[in-house]
């Protein structure tokens, strides 16, 4: 299984971002290999629709898990379709983040944070 957990740094000890779309960086970590690929979020610097760019992006590595702060009703309806489930992060690091996942300490976000315009606001 793919864990996604949004980033501020490429590192593990890197902590988490509460932004989805505008995160710079996804730590994904994969169960089966223990290791974690840090990839650079498209959507960062896009003067709109970065919830929707980071959502492809993040659908398109075949996570099924996603740990972030808050994440808007465009990405989340990108996210949903590709039946990814999504839980609110404590904004620790990224290694202390997968950890409360899998001990079952994160809660699922059902709705998505409310909408805004432009970059950031």
């Amino acid at each position: 299984m793919k864990i996604c957990v949004t980033s501020m740094g490429n590192e593990k000890d890197a902590m988490m971002d509460s932004r989805f779309g505008r995160c710079p960086y996804f730590a994904i970590y994969d169960t089966e290999t223990k290791r974690c690929e840090f990839v650079e979020n498209n959507g960062v610097t896009a003067p709109g629709g970065a919830g929707i760019a980071a959502g492809q992006q993040v659908v398109n590595k075949g996570v099924e898990v996603l740990i972030t702060g808050f994440i808007g009703p465009n990405a989340k309806r990108v996210i949903d379709g590709g039946q990814i489930k999504v839980y609110g992060g404590k904004g620790g690091a990224i290694e202390e983040e997968i950890k409360l996942y899998e001990e079952g300490k994160l809660e699922i976000i059902e709705n998505a944070a409310p909408a805004h315009s432009g970059m950031g606001r």
